[in-house]
């Protein structure tokens, strides 16, 4: 089938075709079963006592219309051929359901990034774990809004009613693949201050890594770094960034460097596989990092100031760890890093 057209999105997306007669259809049905597994996956492994946040929210609703987007294309798979209020829906429709999801989460990214960021910078320094009901209300607003203005964007766009008019003129075996110029720019500005904060922070990073001891923490194996003091605001936000590096790498590594493979070879990945819970997640923690860096003289070193990230532990990053149940590490000047 043809591309969609946008007149307004020029330099949003790239696109190829992928010419395989009738199994384009299999592979996006197979696509989506794999994506949904690995977002409902993400959800039932992350910790439960966390804070209610905007990006948990976006979460849960993209690993629902996943699911919704999947048994669409189940049923008109099945089914083939059928008319359902008045509309026929053909295979055809397999392709032309993934291309409106692809472009609506395409251009989504900038806005989810902005409004989780400025979320976090304003809460971070909440001591309470569950915040009031209009907050939780207004998170699902936001959601809901979001949603509705991406595929308000993309459906407005009169071309798509084109497409429905002409897709008997082109074979039902080509279906563009779009990659969202938004998702790949975040990958890009993420790599860039992780290299340029690991290359500042380098003697740090290595100096604290090179102190590392294993030790037992309520019976659990941790890693415990090295801790120097210092009452300079400077060092201690110099300091407070080696450890957040550390935590966040100890986490996220692997993503971290399947960025930069991305990255290097020039790949580009569909949008409607690219933007997915895991992902979602590993931006989670990116933001958060950033929220405590800017506001680490706000927190407050408190149990429920901990449960911000479902994944990343960030609580040793902040206070110098005395603890009876800790072996060896009696002495003052110590600081765990649970990764």
């Amino acid at each position: 089938m043809a591309a969609i057209l946008c007149e307004n999105c020029s330099g949003q997306y790239h696109y190829t075709h992928v010419n395989q007669p009738l199994e384009i259809s299999r592979m996006l049905l197979l696509i989506m079963l794999g994506k949904v597994f690995l977002d409902f996956f993400m959800l039932q492994v992350k910790q439960k006592n966390v804070k209610v946040s905007f990006m948990g929210n976006f979460c849960v609703s993209l690993a629902l219309l996943d699911f919704t987007l999947l048994m669409s294309l189940f049923f008109i798979f099945y089914f083939e051929d059928f008319a359902l209020w008045g509309v026929r829906f053909t295979k055809y429709h397999i392709c032309l359901f993934t291309q409106i999801i692809s472009l609506t989460y395409g251009i989504l990214h900038y806005p989810v990034y902005l409004v989780a960021g400025l979320d976090y910078y304003m809460t971070i320094a909440q001591t309470s774990q569950f915040p009031k009901r209009g907050q939780r209300l207004l998170y699902v607003f936001a959601v809901v809004v979001i949603w509705m203005s991406g595929f308000f964007c993309i459906l407005k766009v009169p071309a798509v009613y084109e497409e429905l008019e002409i897709q008997n003129r082109f074979p039902p075996y080509q279906c563009p693949l779009y990659a969202s110029v938004q998702s790949y720019s975040v990958s890009c500005a993420m790599v860039l201050l992780i290299g340029t904060a690991l290359m500042t922070c380098r003697k740090e990073v290595l100096t604290t890594l090179l102190s590392v001891r294993v030790i037992s923490f309520a019976s659990q194996p941790v890693l415990m770094f090295s801790y120097v003091s210092n009452n300079n605001s400077t060092c201690f936000k110099w300091q407070l960034l080696t450890r957040l590096l550390i935590c966040f790498l100890g986490t996220w590594a692997p993503f971290v460097l399947l960025q930069i493979i991305i990255l290097f070879l020039g790949a580009r990945i569909p949008a409607y596989m690219e933007m997915n819970v895991p992902w979602l997640y590993f931006i989670n923690s990116f933001l958060i990092a950033i929220a405590y860096w800017c506001r680490c003289h706000d927190v407050e070193l408190t149990e429920e100031m901990w449960s911000t990230d479902p994944f990343v532990s960030w609580k040793f990053c902040f206070m110098p760890f005395n603890n009876e149940n800790t072996e060896p590490a009696d002495k003052t000047g110590t600081v765990i890093v649970i990764c």
